[in-house]
């Protein structure tokens, strides 16, 4: 488990130049102390990526998910539960690129949260997968999150859903669906102009 006080991304909206595909990649900065966890998993990038994408299927080896819905191209509604307790709550894919990164934001007022997660290859062929999270509560709430032991908690959480994928994919050793897009502030990229009526993107709900 770690913890990352200062952010490594880029200040919304701002373009940063990496190694990465087209070269040009936007980052969403976690503000705050933020939980992170890495997995590595026995199969390629582009396998673990367009798994990922396939938002419908997380109730099938999540221990949490219990249920996703789109709503819209790029927010989800996700229900999320342990034992009797069930939460719904909307969240907004704010920044997309496939095989390698994809950040989000929750659209709840309270507690909000925002997230982040990495795909990259190993020396193994394999692919190592990150997942940043950021809870950030109001009022009272905001002394339970910073604590170390809430903290740990989360960690195990993330950590534990991350190992419940990681025994999904390697069991199916190829992925069930993907979705392909890039996704720039929140809007869907376009490669070419479609007629006005088309411009709805599908998205991977599998």
């Amino acid at each position: 488990m770690a913890y990352e006080d200062h952010a490594r991304q880029a200040v919304p909206n701002t373009p940063v130049v990496r190694p990465n595909g087209d070269g040009v990649t936007r980052r969403r900065r976690l503000r705050g102390r933020h939980v992170e966890e890495t997995v590595e998993i026995a199969v390629p990038v582009r396998t673990a990526y367009n798994q990922w994408t396939q938002f419908k299927s997380f109730p099938r080896f999540s221990a949490l998910v219990h249920g996703v819905e789109q709503i819209r191209p790029t927010v989800t509604a996700w229900t999320l539960g342990y034992g009797p307790l069930r939460r719904r709550f909307a969240v907004e894919i704010v920044e997309q690129d496939p095989d390698s990164y994809l950040a989000w934001r929750g659209l709840e007022q309270s507690p909000s949260h925002q997230g982040e997660i990495e795909f990259a290859p190993t020396e193994s062929g394999g692919t190592a997968i990150t997942v940043r999270m950021l809870l950030e509560p109001r009022g009272a709430a905001r002394i339970l999150t910073v604590s170390s032991r809430a903290a740990r908690l989360t960690a195990r959480l993330v950590h534990g859903e991350l190992m419940n994928f990681k025994r999904f994919i390697e069991g199916l050793g190829q992925e069930g669906g993907a979705w392909r897009g890039t996704i720039r502030n929140g809007r869907v990229q376009h490669d070419h102009p479609e007629p006005p009526r088309s411009r709805v993107a599908q998205w991977p709900v599998g």
